[in-house]
């Protein structure tokens, strides 16, 4: 598996290839999510209460993987899985174009043809947000497990994203963990502090 950048989701017509900006590519969250996960591996604590300090690192992306590796324990079910779902996705983008109507013959085979070409993007795309949403089952893991109630953070280099991210895998848990964050300024700058309510 190769994690690396590759932009916002990819928006395909008979026109050509466009960007969305509004599904940005969850490769920019992985570095503050694997960040996360190395502050908040204590398993099981006496401490419920957690400080996090950014050490500022710009990882490499095979550092990233080999990382997020030590704390996603099915990164391998991760990596079979996002084949079939950038499979599907682009099914679906085909079954689309064949079902409309309005489309001239050229028209059809120009957007089947931008399609292909973006295959790989989509693959890419996929793999980075199938890792991060393990990255943030994993983090939901560690939380749970050490009874976690409280973490501090600064409020900058995506950790608000994540964690805020973080809040809907926490709700879907089988036993949900509520969660609220707040955010103020300080000295230092932004910071962010989000509470977890275990049941």
């Amino acid at each position: 598996m190769e994690l690396k950048y590759v932009g916002d989701m990819p928006r395909v017509s008979q026109h050509g290839v466009g960007f969305d900006s509004t599904k940005t590519d969850k490769y920019i969250y992985l570095h503050a999510a694997l960040e996360l996960l190395e502050a908040l591996s204590y398993g099981a604590t006496e401490t419920t209460q957690h400080l996090y300090k950014s050490e500022h690192r710009d990882l490499k992306p095979n550092e990233l993987l080999e990382g997020l590796k030590k704390y996603i324990k099915n990164l391998d079910a991760v990596y079979e899985q996002r084949v079939e779902k950038a499979k599907h996705l682009v099914e679906e983008l085909q079954k689309r174009v064949h079902e409309n109507e309005s489309l001239s013959d050229d028209e059809r085979t120009a957007w089947l043809k931008n399609i292909d070409l973006m295959k790989d993007y989509y693959l890419q795309y996929v793999t980075n947000q199938s890792v991060y949403e393990a990255a943030l089952q994993a983090l939901s893991d560690e939380i749970a497990e050490a009874k976690v109630k409280e973490v501090t953070i600064p409020m900058f280099r995506n950790y608000g994203i994540v964690l805020h991210d973080l809040q809907a895998v926490l709700e879907q848990r089988k036993s949900p963990i509520d969660s609220q964050l707040d955010i103020y300024m300080t000295d230092e700058g932004l910071v962010g502090t989000m509470s977890f309510f275990h049941r």
